[in-house]
């Protein structure tokens, strides 16, 4: 299996999955943007986005989804749930949840913040998003009321989905109108030594 990713991109989430199942895997470190930076990426993926996942002749390009793939194809394991589970519709509406309803507004607020020059830089789309961003973790301040994770009673790859949202965050100060079930949720959350190998990795053979 390999894995291309950029330094804390959505690529953690399956860089952590990968972690925490002990599995055998490349890693391959670029500069963001990827398109750009590193050479023959658009020939792996033409979309030009992180994560590109490989196992085989199987090429994966979305986040969430490949750590669920690593669960049901490479497992079982702890991290994963099964249709049998009483949760396990839970654990996927957060899953997936985790990108559409989570990351994809904060994409927006780090567009119109870092990515885009000066003079194209949107305060208000900042403003709106991260507004948007914030109200949709109601969700989470209350799922994690009084509980370690977010479902099974047990750490899974819904919670290194959420996680890796709540994590982003930071990254764009967002963090600082977190309530205080997810600030303790997401301490807890990058004290897991799976996540802290995944992030010294990052920096090898950086490409």
């Amino acid at each position: 299996m390999k894995l291309y990713h950029c330094l804390d991109a959505r690529s953690l989430r399956p860089l952590w999955a990968l972690e925490e199942m002990g599995l055998e895997y490349e890693l391959i470190n670029m500069a963001f943007p990827p398109r750009f930076s590193y050479e023959g990426y658009l020939d792996i993926n033409p979309l030009g986005t992180v994560p590109t996942f490989i196992d085989g002749d199987l090429t994966m390009t979305e986040s969430s989804g490949i750590c669920h793939y690593l669960v049901d194809k490479h497992g079982p394991h702890s991290i994963g749930m099964t249709v049998d589970e009483p949760e396990y519709g839970d654990y996927l509406n957060w899953l997936y949840r985790s990108d559409a309803t989570l990351t994809f507004p904060q994409t927006l607020v780090l567009r119109y913040t870092h990515l885009e020059p000066e003079e194209r830089r949107l305060p208000q789309v900042v403003e709106d998003y991260s507004k948007w961003y914030l109200s949709r973790l109601r969700s989470v301040e209350q799922a994690i009321e009084g509980k370690e994770f977010l479902v099974g009673d047990r750490f899974t790859i819904a919670d290194i989905a959420v996680a890796y949202a709540l994590f982003l965050g930071t990254t764009l100060g967002l963090d600082e109108r977190y309530k205080p079930n997810c600030k303790r949720y997401l301490a807890e959350m990058m004290e897991r030594p799976a996540l802290k190998r995944a992030r010294e990795r990052q920096h090898e053979n950086l490409d």
